[in-house]
């Protein structure tokens, strides 16, 4: 589906609404990492060019609709200032009569950033009236908060809904171009690498995309679930009992596409997370009955590593171990080192979901992958082929 663009938008001379995404982590009111801030420049940039006035909105961490002084927004504002070399205005709250002076006052040019959204309920219940009053300073809707976009909260939906329409943002526009346009028709062979924890999370996704996969490789917690419908002993690794039939329907219905399922090979394992001193990398068909999988051995990367070589188009999704915690971060990490290699051979490599970036951040290897998204649960329902609350409610409204 196509959404409105901001190069259709009649920008000079109006006050817009940004929703971005600037959820941020903080460690003693300091930004520790401001990815998701530098993702929203170049919009930010494109308004000020086009003889806008921004009105920035976001939420920040769960606050829980009260007001929560380490949540607040304020350092962002800092951030943005310095990123921009241009000041950003800081309003004390997101509604009120403060905040309509400060943005009663905003010139072509000037840049205001509200307080955290969810220092009101109203927010996350989607309340038309508290809509109003975020929209009211405003005359165009921008949302480019691509990590929130699978939600229906005030400020995703209400404002839209009250300005009768609105406009994708360019990091928004550049996400969905990866999963609306080059994943309806990958290059070939194609092949989706999942993990995390819970099967449920991630049936869905492969479900949609199995038409169009070669191969699917399975690691991570969800993987001993199909591993114990292969009749496998998975000891004290987590598994979904309710999930073992889903699994069965996966592998007929792989078959039937003519999709190849690879499974780990050897697994690394522990009597807990919290005794990585006792890790031991085993036979996949081997893990003690008192023994739980927290991450695929060294022979799961190679074997991993082989099908990502051959393939054209690979999407990863979830981390292959308990990676917080060493030793159980291998399995990860040799992945994610994998994927950096192939994309300078010419793979397109698309890595998708809050963990799994955390990874390849935290490696140092994002800027060595072709597309790394900025939202893991709007990059999950993409991938599961989910119309997107935020997205239907834009109409343009030029």
């Amino acid at each position: 589906m196509k959404y409105p663009e901001l190069k259709d938008a009649e920008l000079r001379g109006r006050k817009v609404f940004l929703r971005a995404d600037l959820n941020v982590p903080l460690e003693d009111g300091v930004i520790a990492d401001d990815t998701r801030i530098k993702a929203i420049i170049p919009t930010v940039e494109y308004l000020l060019a086009n003889g806008a006035s921004i009105i920035i909105a976001s939420h920040l961490g769960r606050p829980g609709g009260t007001i929560h002084h380490e949540l607040s927004l304020a350092p962002v504002a800092d951030r943005l200032t310095e990123l921009l070399g241009k000041k950003v205005s800081f309003a004390p709250d997101c509604i009120g009569a403060r905040v309509n002076t400060l943005a009663a006052s905003l010139q072509p040019g000037d840049i205001l950033l509200l307080e955290n959204l969810r220092f009101h309920p109203e927010e996350k219940k989607n309340d038309i009236d508290f809509a109003r009053k975020l929209a009211s300073n405003s005359d165009i809707y921008v949302n480019d908060a691509f990590g929130t976009i699978h939600r229906s909260h005030a400020s995703l939906t209400g404002v839209p809904e009250v300005l009768k329409g609105g406009y994708i943002g360019l990091l928004v526009e550049k996400e969905l171009k990866v999963f609306l346009e080059m994943l309806s028709s990958p290059a070939r062979p194609f092949s989706l690498l999942i993990g995390g924890a819970k099967v449920s999370d991630k049936i869905p996704v492969i479900e949609n995309l199995l038409p169009r996969l070669d191969h699917l490789m399975i690691g991570g917690a969800m993987a001993f679930t199909f591993m114990k419908e292969k009749g496998l002993n998975v000891g004290t690794s987590l598994l979904e009992h309710d999930r073992l039939g889903a699994a069965r329907k996966l592998f007929d219905d792989a078959e039937e596409f003519g999709v190849d399922i690879h499974l780990p090979v050897d697994i690394v394992t522990a009597p807990s997370t919290g005794r990585p001193d006792l890790a031991q990398t085993v036979p996949a068909d081997a893990i003690p009955y008192d023994m739980a999988g927290l991450d695929i051995g060294s022979e799961t990367i190679e074997e991993f590593g082989k099908i990502i070589r051959k393939s054209c188009t690979v999407v990863w999704n979830g981390p292959m171990g308990v990676f917080e915690i060493p030793p159980f971060d291998c399995g990860t990490r040799g992945i994610a080192m994998t994927l950096a290699e192939v994309t300078g051979n010419g793979t397109v490599t698309v890595v998708g979901g809050g963990d799994s970036v955390r990874a390849v951040v935290e490696a140092g290897l994002s800027e060595k992958i072709t597309f790394v998204s900025t939202g893991g649960g709007a990059s999950l329902k993409l991938l599961q082929g989910v119309e997107l609350p935020a997205l239907t409610v834009l109409g343009g409204n030029q």
